[in-house]
């Protein structure tokens, strides 16, 4: 049975993006995804989505119209706050970077894309490399397929794909984030919906934050942002298997280690957030990881190919915008000269990586400072001067 020319393993923003762009330059592709259906509760939070990078990637894909019936413009703004509760800046009003739910931009583009071209159910076990140069997709339900003239690894920080082409692996970079939720049905929701509006809250210091993110529908995301072990959620001081998650927040907001000596108004968002707290340890690859040797018939796109820490918000244009830059490739090249379209794709994408990698490292030294957000306002304001 003869099988596309492309396979891409995950459906995450990067990979269907890639597959968008596919459908529309008339380029045959499957993309498998390890989800079971499209109907996947609680995907992530909100995403900012660029206007030269984002953005771009879906006027190319011909969603842009749709985009606008969910981005939400007025959800730019940020307040930055200390530890006390006390604004120390309001920022971001005027960026071109709506928020989008991640849920609605993974609609946007499912749609987009015939249900022929998506194989759910397909989570990938391993990918190997013959002698004879083919690769072949082993599922964990215990199928294989081979034969693609490319496989395209846009299977997150963890991939399966990855390990042909370098063996670096992801670094923990110290910092957790516990995720909950505030509900437009919880007592609380008028008083947080008055701090934080439609936008985001960040309160920081002494290595810890507390945000806040609204989302399409009302509701608010809650994050505390934490420098702690790598295995805290398993062997830390907080107890986060209980499902309602109070003996944690009790813990969070009376313990000097946490949150104990911050402002009410940060420990009233962490007491009355809802639910057990989801947690997220966060990972990057090494920089200098970015630059191995091209591998026929093979690449990664996104999180695969440089995962990195959230604290400059670009990992998903970044990601998205890989898709664009390796679609133009192909198209320019043709399939015939694959191996040029990627090595082309990947010289590109190796400077955007480093950069995004190496600032997003460098920004978590000012939000997780000590006596944050001093560092960053001083960075700030620095910059203003220079205009």
């Amino acid at each position: 049975m003869s099988v596309p020319e492309i396979a891409i393993i995950g459906g995450g923003p990067s990979g269907l993006a890639f597959a968008r762009l596919l459908e529309v330059n008339k380029i045959d592709y499957v993309v498998y995804e390890r989800d079971a259906t499209s109907k996947v509760e609680g995907q992530g939070g909100s995403l900012d989505i660029h206007g030269k990078t984002g953005q771009l990637v879906l006027k190319e894909a011909g969603l842009f119209d749709e985009f606008k019936k969910y981005a939400r413009w007025d959800a730019t703004k940020t307040l930055i706050q200390d530890k006390t509760g006390t604004t120390q800046l309001v920022f971001g009003e005027e960026q071109d970077s709506p928020e989008i739910d991640r849920a609605s931009l993974r609609k946007i583009l499912l749609e987009s894309i015939p249900p022929s071209k998506i194989k759910w159910n397909h989570e990938v076990g391993s990918i190997e490399k013959f002698d004879s140069g083919e690769i072949s997709i082993n599922f964990k339900n215990g199928s294989s397929v081979k034969g693609f003239k490319l496989v395209v690894g846009a299977d997150g920080a963890w991939s399966k794909a990855r390990h042909l082409l370098t063996s670096a692996k992801p670094q923990y970079s110290g910092k957790h984030y516990l995720e909950a939720k505030i509900s437009n049905s919880n007592p609380f929701h008028p008083t947080i919906a008055e701090k934080v509006g439609s936008g985001n809250l960040i309160a920081m210091g002494e290595a810890k934050q507390v945000s806040a993110q609204a989302q399409g529908d009302g509701s608010y995301r809650i994050y505390l942002g934490l420098t702690v072990a790598e295995d805290f959620a398993t062997n830390g001081p907080v107890d986060l298997s209980k499902a309602d998650g109070e003996a944690a927040r009790s813990h969070f907001v009376t313990n000097a280690d946490f949150f104990g000596t911050w402002g009410s108004p940060l420990k009233d968002i962490i007491t009355n957030s809802e639910g057990a707290f989801r947690p997220w340890p966060l990972y990057h690859l090494p920089s200098e990881a970015l630059s191995w040797t091209p591998v026929p018939g093979i690449t990664v796109i996104g999180d695969a190919a440089h995962v990195s820490t959230p604290f400059v918000g670009e990992g998903v244009n970044c990601s998205m915008y890989d898709s664009l830059v390796l679609t133009s490739q192909i198209v320019e090249r043709g399939l015939d000269q694959l191996g040029a379209a990627v090595e082309a794709y990947e010289k590109e994408m190796f400077e955007r990586g480093k950069d995004l990698i190496e600032r997003s490292n460098g920004s978590a030294s000012l939000l997780f400072a000590q006596d944050a957000p001093k560092p960053l306002l001083d960075v700030l304001n620095a910059s203003k001067r220079d205009v």
